[in-house]
């Protein structure tokens, strides 16, 4: 393992300094979401649409990996995540803002394809360990940016105009790193596989509503905006911790087995938060919501294959249910209020945790084929 990480230290350190940038990026739009709201005089819901505007760059970023990945490196993705997020932190405007939250998602997406399917590949059977390890990583920086947040006065400008010269200071130290084709060893098998496709839409959906609309319902049940700002990093660090204790056995665990109990684990929680005082229900839900993307990952890459297109196909479906759940979400926020989040969640967790649990023995047939 160690010498595996030093023939690839370059890759190793800018996976790790991308990844926390990312979780910083993606962390600061549920505590800044109340305040931009009120900057741009939008409502909470409509500021929401800062969050699918995220997903949907992430996406274009994930389709130029599946098309152009032979040409895509590490400095340019920070390159984009630098130029994004200094668009919303300068402030310009509500259309500007949305457009850096679109050219931030392009870096985000093109990233997210780039490492998680390098670390899988080069590491071997501890892959699936270095991924849950990587993803972890993510939550370093998604727990420090609520905090930071509020130490900078709930300043959304100086937070994300922070994020992105950390950015352009990180794709200036990576160096030249080569494009992931040329690095690959990848088979060409590519089994399309449309279940697990919904299933990684509906995680990273969740994933999204919970991160970027969660401070929003919690101000809305009466907590205040930095106190809503200390649970998303609280959120966050359950949200860590279960990908760290995932690291030591992740390689022995059936991925989709690990989906299901997770996906039921955060339905568990949020019908809780339903029904009683939803701040520690929500932290709770932060450690099966760090499961998510491990477990369905693997499970896509084991059923799909080894394809240069399998890792962008996989993510770019998670990245549907993150550019649509939050615009649907949000709309029924804008109509029934605030405080029906926690119900809405509730019930469409519980639904999907059903679906995975009847398809559970399916897919462990899938894997054996």
């Amino acid at each position: 393992m160690k010498s595996v990480i030093l023939a690839h230290l370059g890759l190793v350190i800018a996976g790790v300094v991308s990844f926390v940038l990312m979780g910083a990026g993606q962390a600061l739009y549920g505590p800044a979401l109340p305040v931009l709201a009120r900057d741009f005089a939008i409502s909470t819901g409509q500021a929401g649409f800062l969050v699918s505007a995220h997903w949907v760059g992430a996406a274009l970023g994930v389709a130029a990996m599946y098309f152009r990945g032979n040409d895509v490196t590490p400095r340019m993705a920070l390159g984009a995540m630098a130029a994004g997020a200094a668009l919303i932190g300068l402030g310009a405007g509500w259309v500007p803002a949305l457009t850096g939250a679109v050219v931030l998602g392009v870096g985000y997406g093109a990233s997210t394809v780039i490492y998680n399917r390098r670390f899988l590949t080069i590491f071997g059977a501890q892959g699936p360990s270095m991924l849950a390890l990587l993803n972890a990583i993510f939550g370093i920086g998604a727990i420090g940016a609520p905090l930071v947040f509020v130490q900078m006065g709930s300043d959304p400008g100086l937070a994300f105009l922070s994020v992105a010269g950390l950015s352009a200071l990180t794709a200036i130290i990576a160096g030249r790193i080569a494009p992931i084709a040329q690095t690959s060893t990848a088979l060409a098998r590519f089994v399309p596989r449309p279940l697990i496709l919904i299933f990684g839409a509906m995680a990273v959906g969740t994933e999204a509503c919970l991160i970027g609309l969660g401070p929003t319902a919690l101000i809305a049940q009466g907590q205040a905006e930095a106190r809503a700002a200390e649970l998303l990093s609280m959120f966050f660090v359950v949200f860590l911790l279960a990908r760290l204790a995932l690291v030591g056995f992740a390689g022995r665990l059936h991925p989709f087995a690990l989906y299901t109990a997770a996906m039921t684990g955060a339905a568990v929680c949020l019908s809780c938060a339903a029904l009683t005082a939803a701040p520690g229900w929500f932290v709770a839900a932060g450690g099966f919501a760090g499961l998510f993307f491990p477990g369905y990952y693997v499970s896509g890459v084991r059923l799909m294959g080894d394809d240069p297109r399998v890792s962008p196909t996989l993510i770019a479906a998670g990245l549907v249910g993150g550019i649509t759940a939050p615009v649907a979400l949000g709309a029924v926020m804008v109509r029934a209020g605030d405080g029906v989040f926690f119900s809405v969640m509730s019930v469409a967790t519980a639904a999907v945790a059903m679906a995975a649990l009847l398809s559970l023995r399916g897919m462990m047939r899938a894997f054996r084929v």
